[in-house]
């Protein structure tokens, strides 16, 4: 492998490879709906990018008289009915990249707060040997924005995780990738991630080929992340990195 690249490429699942974010708000609303409660904006900030389980926690601080396991279990199995009902709908140019990483023989994780059998299910929508780990959010000792969750899919790769690039699109998520060491690339789509810690935040992945990946790795890999601005990324030429605040 090109040592200018990434040892390996950590990805997040909802709302950075698969557009789950529907499917989810479906799952969730008709579980508060049940209990009176309405899914509001703050609400569903606050549940984008969280584990299942702070979430369970939250439905049942608004109200939901279930435990937190049964929560989880329900929410997830609606999802997974959904998904198994329809076709995926991907974020713009997650596959194509996972596809690129795969021919270039950079290995990926898939680290998601969803449960196994969830990630599982999204895992195998995809070619085999996409991904050579799947962390899971009923297997982790700590839930996202802890940086156990990115640990364990670098050490089950065999890779040190100073030498990973993750993507997420959380605030959450982002907390959890940049804590573990990784050069964490954000990917903006339901919540603004312009506070969050980062080293840069990507409009999309659409066009974004092996080589961006590697440009980006070699720029902010051992810089501190922070606060950013929204760029392009560079498919082509050197990638600006554009620190909150500046002009492009």
């Amino acid at each position: 492998m090109n040592t200018a690249q990434p040892a390996a490429v950590l990805w997040d699942m909802d709302g950075t490879i698969i557009d789950s974010e529907p499917l989810w708000i479906v799952a969730e609303d008709a579980m508060l709906s049940r209990y009176g409660v309405e899914l509001d904006a703050e609400l569903r900030e606050q549940l984008i990018g969280s584990g299942l389980w702070d979430a369970a926690e939250l439905f049942r601080a608004r109200g939901v008289d279930l435990s937190a396991d049964e929560i989880v279990a329900e929410l997830a199995g609606e999802v997974q009915a959904q998904l198994a009902a329809g076709e995926p709908a991907w974020r713009p140019g997650a596959v194509e990249l996972l596809a690129a990483l795969s021919e270039a023989g950079v290995p990926c994780a898939l680290v998601t707060m969803s449960i196994r059998s969830l990630a599982d299910q999204v895992a195998e929508l995809l070619p085999p040997g996409t991904f050579g780990a799947v962390v899971a959010g009923d297997e982790v000792a700590h839930e996202k924005p802890h940086p156990d969750p990115y640990l364990r899919g670098a050490a089950a790769l065999g890779v040190p995780i100073g030498a990973c690039l993750a993507f997420e699109d959380s605030p959450t998520g982002l907390r959890s990738a940049a804590a573990s060491g990784a050069v964490a690339i954000g990917l903006p789509h339901l919540v603004d991630l312009g506070d969050a810690p980062a080293h840069a935040l990507w409009t999309s992945l659409e066009g974004v080929d092996v080589a961006a990946v590697a440009r980006a790795f070699a720029e902010f890999r051992g810089t501190d992340p922070g606060p950013r601005t929204i760029t392009e990324p560079a498919v082509r030429g050197a990638l600006v990195s554009d620190p909150k605040g500046s002009r492009a």
